[in-house]
């Protein structure tokens, strides 16, 4: 046999034995559904922090809930939730801190939750803003204000901190203490 067909033979023999052997590794395993929830909550944060930092500068009101009306602070939070995802959350600040929804430490905290502040003293709550991530927050403040962000670094914001909870645990599901849907 020429040398050249010799060539040809094993090299052909060497091929046929390559396809022939172990096959190629399984793909890879689907995404776990909790990523992919994961997922989903940045995804929703995401368009929380998008449409609540495109309300900086609306004005303060008293009772507002609407851009075009302005905003208190739970008129804020409230119309930001209703409006992305919605959520229908409760009209005042005291009723959003007594959600069945976990309790977020500080060190914790992630965008999208919210946080709740005692801003008259003591230990009731009395305001409330959006954690939008990297210590800082977005809330409505105070007559004759408007809606900002601030940093909760800040001494002020500090020694007033109550509490923050975390409504984007899953799609839609925020509920009040009485465990209805809202």
């Amino acid at each position: 046999m020429p040398a050249l067909a010799r060539i040809v033979l094993t090299a052909l023999t060497i091929l046929l034995a390559a396809c022939a052997g172990t096959p190629p590794p399984s793909p890879p395993a689907p995404i776990p559904v909790s990523r992919v929830q994961l997922d989903a909550n940045a995804q929703a944060a995401d368009d929380v922090l998008f449409r609540v930092l495109g309300l900086v500068g609306t004005p303060y009101r008293y009772g507002g809930n609407t851009p075009d009306s302005g905003f208190d602070c739970s008129g804020l939070i409230n119309f930001v939730y209703r409006d992305v995802m919605g959520i229908r959350l409760p009209r005042s600040t005291r009723e959003m801190i007594s959600l069945d929804t976990p309790s977020i430490s500080q060190s914790a905290l992630q965008p999208g939750d919210l946080i709740f502040f005692a801003t008259a003293g003591g230990k009731q709550v009395s305001h409330a803003g959006i954690y939008v991530g990297e210590g800082r927050f977005v809330h409505a403040p105070s007559t004759g204000g408007t809606v900002r962000l601030d940093s909760l670094s800040t001494h002020y914001w500090q020694k007033s901190y109550l509490d923050a909870k975390r409504v984007l645990v899953a799609p839609n599901l925020a509920s009040s203490s009485a465990g209805g849907r809202l």
